[in-house]
């Protein structure tokens, strides 16, 4: 099999602030993000060796945003914050299967936009010199099947002596489906009807506890404890394992129709992050999570998500040499991941042979944790300042050790065995940037 994807993305905005008054502020801000991927998918018959076409895609996205919002600081004791956003999408949007090189199966095939609209508004109270509260509320519109959702917010924050805080906050977060999954199309007899373009939004209760001490000028230490209940995720209508909740994790596309938000999930874990801020020209940074992830399908059977690994550090430092008079700079970044296996789906090799394609074990799905994952990267640069401007040379060397991480299992049809992918193994970028 041979799969070829061509993408591009291009990003711009502007934004104006203005003070009022000495008491209130308001920003607006303009933006626009367009993407435009291409996905065709070959194979070779095992019998006449000739090419045939496997799949088509095209994925097209506009998306127009306008951003205002307005704070007021009634004294020293109160702010109000309030803002609107208006994003306006365009899609234009394409797939297809192709079975045996001859038979076209559309999953996908529309031109459509559509409006998410939000509001929000948050008070901040100073009770006293250490009892600071935050509460508000956001309130999402999505104009394509008129999805509404209302989002309750609130926080708590003690200072302590020595530069030391506790934190305590709650809130209802709700996010939109993927414009795809919208529009997916269920094979009827009139033709085809969109089984999953009334669905909800889907939410989480977020529960967060921390503690943030400034240990020096530019040293910081936090701990965050947390917990978050899902609801309302996209599954089958029929019993299965299936979740809206671990789309994503293999990078393509997600065709299950007949959906319904039925879906739950929890994520629960404890955080710990060490940070020297940019400082006598080196920093660092240490971070430490340990969480567990899982969710039900329809099934209403309790499984792992695709994300659960359980654990993960992330080291990263920098060290700046200042050269010449004109104070050019040469440095070094490095940085330093490793994590908890992924959990993948372990393959029927029986049912696999019988059919000649990949047949997952659905009742055992995320089941099989694979090896810790392990990655080291580099990056060297040199920064030439010029009069108005700078000009910078970079090499980063991805995954310096070439270390092997798991990315999926697939099915050898030839062999009737299981193949592991691995991620990106060592790749070295050059990038030239000047700056204005």
């Amino acid at each position: 099999s041979n799969t070829i994807v061509k993408y591009k993305t291009g990003i711009a905005g502007i934004s104006y602030e203005h003070n009022i008054s000495p008491k209130s502020v308001s920003k607006i801000t303009l933006g626009f993000t367009g993407t435009d991927e291409y996905f065709h998918g070959d194979s070779i018959s095992d019998v006449t060796l000739e090419e045939f076409p496997s799949g088509n895609g095209t994925f097209k996205t506009q998306k127009y945003s306008l951003n205002y919002s307005l704070t007021h600081k009634f004294n020293a004791k109160n702010t109000l914050g309030t803002g609107i956003t208006g994003e306006l999408i365009y899609a234009d949007l394409f797939n297809e299967e192709i079975h045996e090189g001859t038979i076209y199966e559309t999953n996908i095939s529309t031109k459509s936009n559509t409006l998410l609209t939000q509001a929000f508004a948050q008070w901040k109270h100073r009770f006293n010199e250490k009892l600071t509260f935050k509460g508000g509320a956001n309130v999402m519109l999505l104009s394509l099947n008129n999805s509404i959702a209302l989002d309750p917010r609130i926080g708590f924050t003690y200072r302590l002596k020595g530069n030391q805080s506790l934190n305590i906050g709650y809130g209802i977060v709700s996010r939109m489906q993927p414009l795809t999954m919208y529009a997916i199309q269920t094979p009827s007899e009139n033709g085809f009807a969109l089984t999953n373009s009334e669905l909800e939004f889907s939410k989480a209760h977020h529960l967060v506890l921390g503690y943030d001490w400034m240990i020096w000028e530019n040293l910081n230490f936090k701990v965050e404890s947390y917990y978050q209940y899902l609801y309302n995720i996209p599954v089958e209508e029929t019993a299965s394992a299936y979740s809206a909740i671990n789309s994503g994790d293999s990078f393509a596309p997600d065709f299950t129709d007949s959906l319904v938000n039925n879906g739950t999930g929890y994520n629960y874990g404890l955080e710990f992050t060490l940070e020297k801020y940019f400082s006598d020209n080196y920093y660092f940074l240490a971070t430490t999570s340990f969480f567990n992830s899982r969710y039900k399908g329809s099934d209403e059977v309790e499984r792992n998500t695709a994300y659960n690994q359980h654990y993960v550090i992330n080291l990263l430092a920098g060290k700046e040499l200042l050269v010449g008079k004109k104070r050019n700079a040469l440095g070094l970044d490095i940085k330093f991941t490793t994590a908890g296996g992924k959990y993948l789906t372990p393959i029927d090799l029986e049912a696999s042979d019988a059919t000649g394609s990949a047949v997952y074990l659905d009742d055992m799905a995320y089941s099989e944790q694979q090896d810790p994952y392990l990655r080291l990267d580099a990056k060297l640069y040199f920064r030439q300042n010029f009069k108005g401007m700078a000009m910078e040379f970079s090499l980063d060397l991805q995954n310096v050790t070439n270390n092997q991480n798991v990315f999926s299992q697939q099915y050898d049809p030839y062999t009737n065995t299981v193949v592991t992918e691995y991620q990106q193994g060592f790749f070295p970028v050059p990038t030239f940037k000047m700056t204005f």
